[in-house]
């Protein structure tokens, strides 16, 4: 009750005033952007909304502004000023489920938050300070689809504008990454024959030969890196069974490795571990990937998969940084730290910049 009685007074503080980036400041267009929700595959309201805000800034600045279309009611918004040099990007689209934003005197907190609503109102701040001092050739890309299958960069890869410098943003306590693992998702669907369980001879059990090969992936001695360090593996679903008293014909389970390379190894392995017990399917594929660093900045190596393999160069040499811790992310207290917001501000555009006069 207490939240929904802040985030009312914070609605009804806003409607006061022109919903625009010229009446916003960067605490506020987080919560704006936290508060439309945007689980992935539901994006088409937050990119209206940034179309719209950043038409706004190019109608001031000269920039132009276009929806990227990804599938019907799904696209990419992209804004840029001049000749591109540098792209900073980020996704839309976050995990369920929908919570509204609330904050207080150290944080924002809400679903996206920190992944990444408050990035993208850190990159927006960011461009919008460097218009206003004369800087120009850069652009804005926000995606849809990251936190599933990087569909709006893969769009985005197909239309590239020439950008030499691309700044991706991912919460990484405003740390540079030099580095992130990749992701190897795999769909095991095991089939049996029914019967009635008192008499399970007469029957094959689906959840029995998922169990054995899902048993048998869990205990595989996985790579490791030198930088990225040990390649994990999640079972993240199962399911299956029609009753407990009736041998199940059908099970499931979606399994997830975290890479720290090509992934070559792992995806042979989990073959032999399927054959003749169950059907694999393959449907996310990223590379571990090596990322640029800078002089100046602090860096760090993050455990998580990011939308910069998928654009696979087509905008530029690749970065990573932004603001918020991932341990937060994608859980119930998702919350960005406020001073993080105007310290990427600042960090974003010592990047562009630096990046600019290399």
């Amino acid at each position: 009750m207490e939240r929904y009685r802040e985030a009312r007074g914070y609605f009804a503080s806003t409607l006061l005033r022109p919903f625009s980036l010229t009446y916003m400041n960067a605490f506020e267009l987080t919560r704006a952007l936290v508060d439309i929700e945007s689980i992935t595959e539901n994006e088409e309201a937050i990119g209206n909304f940034l179309f719209a805000q950043l038409s706004d800034l190019a109608s001031q600045y000269g920039g132009r502004v276009e929806r990227m279309l990804v599938a019907p009611h799904r696209f990419n918004v992209l804004a840029w000023f001049g000749d591109p040099v540098v792209t900073l990007s980020t996704h839309m689209d976050t995990v369920p489920p929908f919570y509204p934003s609330r904050e207080d005197d150290e944080h924002i907190w809400g679903r996206g938050s920190c992944d990444t609503k408050g990035i993208i109102a850190s990159m927006i701040f960011a461009v919008r300070e460097l218009l206003e001092e004369g800087h120009t050739n850069m652009a804005l890309l926000f995606v849809v689809g990251e936190e599933r299958n990087s569909q709006g960069a893969i769009t985005a890869s197909h239309h590239p504008r020439g950008s030499k410098f691309l700044i991706n943003g991912e919460p990484t306590e405003n740390k540079l990454a030099i580095g992130s693992k990749g992701a190897l998702r795999f769909k095991l669907i095991a089939r049996g024959r029914m019967a009635h369980s008192a008499y399970p001879e007469l029957g094959e059990s689906a959840i029995a030969k998922l169990l054995d090969a899902l048993d048998t992936i869990r205990r595989l001695p996985l790579p490791n890196d030198k930088i990225l360090g040990q390649s994990t593996v999640n079972i993240g679903t199962i399911s299956g069974g029609r009753a407990p008293n009736v041998i199940p014909d059908h099970a499931e389970s979606e399994i997830f490795f975290r890479l720290v390379d090509d992934g070559e190894s792992t995806r042979d392995a989990v073959k032999r571990a399927c054959a003749g017990k169950v059907e694999y399917a393959e449907p996310l594929y990223i590379a571990a990937a090596y990322l640029g660093a800078l002089e100046g900045f602090e860096t760090t190596v993050v455990a998580f998969t990011t939308d910069i393999p998928t654009f696979n160069g087509a905008w530029g040499k690749p970065y990573l940084l932004g603001p918020g811790s991932i341990h937060v992310a994608h859980t119930a207290e998702e919350r960005i730290p406020k001073r993080q917001i105007p310290d990427a501000i600042q960090i974003y555009k010592r990047m562009i910049r630096q990046l600019s006069n290399s």
